[in-house]
């Protein structure tokens, strides 16, 4: 069986991207969503994962296009596992393409999943792999020229009742959701929070998990992670992250942080403060 390996870096000339080059065999990603659009090109083997409420698999050749905020996991379909390239651009720079392009409809949407599109598939491994040498200028300009090949071909009007309109969420819901950011080292019980709502525990539960896709407490270590991935930007050990954001210790942020973004902190730091320039 071939070695599980795993890179996670900045994009060094477009702030705002984020990118992975994995082989996975026996990872798997727990229930979680991204701030941002995940783009990812699947190399070799099949990737099988939820994406809302379906379940999906991507095969060699194609592009997987998740929507931000939208609850997915991810395996191997197959013993053999699967290898890919992602990009993760933030809401925004996504936004400055399409709206470069004449875009009206507000936040793009992909309502494909998975797309067979040779094109697409190709202009993203060349932008990945550009920006993977360092070529500052042309990662920079096939990462637009992806970006515009796959707004031109695979985006369309964000439906009405979409992931991008949180104003749906039940008032309990966005009370707990506005809480737990603030309670991420000392969160409330369940009974807690269904006293704060006026539900019942299993309203409560209910509803949060209608409205996130989670159980409050799943959602809880998923902002523990974000939270997380911020300090050690700043370059905080990850014992002491661990520490600060509520994790038992630096096994259980390990634990936690890998099924969310696919490696290590202590490697995903390793990427992020090497791209700072030396004092």
């Amino acid at each position: 069986m071939a070695t599980e390996v795993a890179r996670y870096w900045q994009h060094e000339a477009v702030d705002g991207v984020d990118l992975l080059r994995a082989r996975f065999v026996t990872h798997r990603y727990g229930r979680h969503a991204h701030e941002t659009y995940t783009f990812g090109l699947i190399e070799a083997g099949v990737e099988e994962f939820d994406y809302g409420s379906t379940l999906l698999r991507a095969g060699p050749g194609s592009v997987a296009l998740l929507n931000p905020d939208v609850v997915h996991t991810g395996q191997a379909a197959t013993p053999s596992g699967w290898t890919y390239r992602v990009l993760y651009p933030q809401v925004s720079v996504v936004s400055s393409v399409a709206a470069e392009l004449g875009v009206q409809h507000g936040t793009p949407w992909f309502p494909d999943t998975v797309v067979y599109d040779a094109a697409t598939a190709n202009l993203l491994r060349q932008a990945h792999q550009a920006a993977e040498h360092g070529d500052r200028l042309a990662s920079s300009t096939l990462l637009t020229a992806a970006l515009t090949r796959l707004l031109r071909a695979h985006s369309a009007t964000p439906p009405i009742d979409g992931v991008n309109t949180p104003s749906r969420s039940p008032a309990s819901v966005r009370t707990v959701r506005d809480l737990l950011p603030q309670r991420l080292a000392d969160p409330p019980s369940l009974s807690e929070l269904a006293a704060i709502t006026g539900l019942s525990q299993f309203a409560l539960l209910r509803a949060f998990r209608q409205e996130t896709g989670m159980p409050p407490h799943a959602y809880l270590n998923q902002l523990r992670v974000r939270h997380a991935r911020q300090l050690l930007d700043r370059g905080l050990a990850p014992a002491d992250v661990a520490a600060q954001i509520g994790f038992a210790d630096q096994a259980h942020l390990t634990r936690h942080f890998k099924r969310v973004v696919g490696v290590p902190p202590a490697a995903y730091q390793r990427e992020r403060l090497a791209l700072r320039p030396a004092s």
